[in-house]
């Protein structure tokens, strides 16, 4: 019988296989991840986020807030959805200071780090719009 731990002898198997299948494995980060998908126009994130589901309920801004809301409280771990949230907020007409308030406002319930982490990343995506 081996003295090796089970669950790390599954994990090293798995991780030898993936290797295997991509030997650049040790080099993948999904920083970025969020540059595949393209920014949604505003009239078709209305259409199937907002209005265009409900017409008297949110809208597509008021439900990305949320969203962002909700990355943030758990702690701002998601980085490309995030970044790709508050793309998609700028393009449905939110404000630099409702998407900062909305990250602030999750200080409270998420911890700073989180809120920290989260301002960090929308201002990347801020700050990238104005060099655009």
């Amino acid at each position: 019988m081996s003295d090796q731990n089970p669950f790390e002898a599954m994990m090293k198997m798995g991780q030898d296989w993936a290797k295997s299948m991509n030997v650049d494995m040790d080099a993948f980060t999904p920083a970025g991840f969020e540059n595949l998908w393209p920014t949604m126009p505003k009239e078709t994130m209305e259409m199937f986020f907002g209005k265009g589901v409900n017409p008297d309920g949110l809208d597509a801004k008021t439900r990305l807030l949320l969203t962002l809301a909700g990355l943030t409280v758990l702690g701002a771990q998601a980085e490309s959805q995030i970044r790709l949230t508050v793309r998609h907020l700028t393009e449905a007409g939110a404000t630099k200071q409702e998407i900062a308030e909305t990250i602030a406002q999750m200080g409270m319930f998420g911890g700073v780090p989180a809120m920290n982490k989260a301002m960090q990343l929308a201002n990347e995506v801020l700050e990238k719009d104005e060099t655009a």
